[in-house]
Formats: C-alpha cells, structure tokens, sequence
C-alpha cells in the first residue's frame, strides 16, 4: 500500500474539493484514534506476558518490542496533532479559499497522507510482531511452568 487513503484518480488530492479532502482527514482522526486504542491493547498484552519471562533472551526481545511500540505511539500522537491542526487549516479554506495557499496546503494534505500510510505499515508490521511473540510466549516452557502453578 503505496498510499494510505484510496484516491479515485491519480490527481485526486489537487483536484477534490475542501469539504471532500475535510471528511477524509477526519477519516484519519478517526483511524488514528483507533490505532492508538490497539497500541494501548498490544501494550497491555506484552506486559501481561512479560512478568512471566525468566530468559535474558526473551526479556531483551519483548524490551526491544516494547522500546520500538512507544517509538510508534509517540509517532501516532504527532500524527494525531498535525491531523487536528489540518483539520482546522482546513475548516479556514472552507469558509475562505484564499487564507492558505491552494497548492502548498495539497502538497502539505498529500506528505500527511504518506506520512500517516508509513505509520500504518509500521504498525501492521509491530502488530504481527507482537502477536508472533505473544505466541512464542505462550508455547515456552517458562510461562506454562508459570501459568501451571
């Protein structure tokens, strides 16, 4: 996925509308806020199991895990701001289309959407990652002895 949003045609971010580019910010906020809720759950997850962990090779592989979510979650928050902050650019151009320069702002609308398609494959990618150690985890030794107690 080249990019995050579907564009109907190749020039869709220089061609569509203020209100049609608005709705689809707001699309964003919306998956943002959801991406964020996940990384919160994938958070809990790895602690969940972490406690369980007695090998120095496991406990450095969830830290490492772990250290790169909060990498991603800080990224999702700055994401999170410059789409709010869009969002009302955008709300201006509605009510006046001469207060931002026309053709920046769809440059700025169009490194927004890039930016936020790298976010979302960074996270399916954390996501898998999370979920395949989880597994691993539960399958070793250590955590059954731990759960089995």
């Amino acid at each position: 996925m080249d990019n995050y949003g579907i564009r109907p045609l190749d020039n869709y971010i220089f061609e569509a509308d203020w209100q049609q580019l608005y709705i689809l910010t707001e699309h964003w906020l919306s998956d943002l806020y959801f991406y964020r809720d996940d990384l919160r759950f994938l958070h809990h997850l790895i602690d969940n199991y972490f406690k369980w962990l007695t090998k120095a090779e496991n406990i450095n592989k969830v830290v490492a895990l772990e250290t790169s979510l909060l990498v991603l979650e800080k990224q999702g928050v700055g994401l999170i701001q410059r789409v709010k902050k869009h969002l009302e650019h955008l709300s201006g151009l509605i009510d006046d289309p001469f207060k931002y320069d026309s053709h920046t702002f769809r440059q700025e609308h169009q490194q927004l959407e890039n930016d936020l398609s790298s976010f979302v494959k960074d996270f399916r990618v954390h996501r898998k990652s999370v979920f395949e150690i989880t597994e691993y985890l539960m399958d070793a030794d250590e955590v059954k002895s731990h759960l089995l107690k």
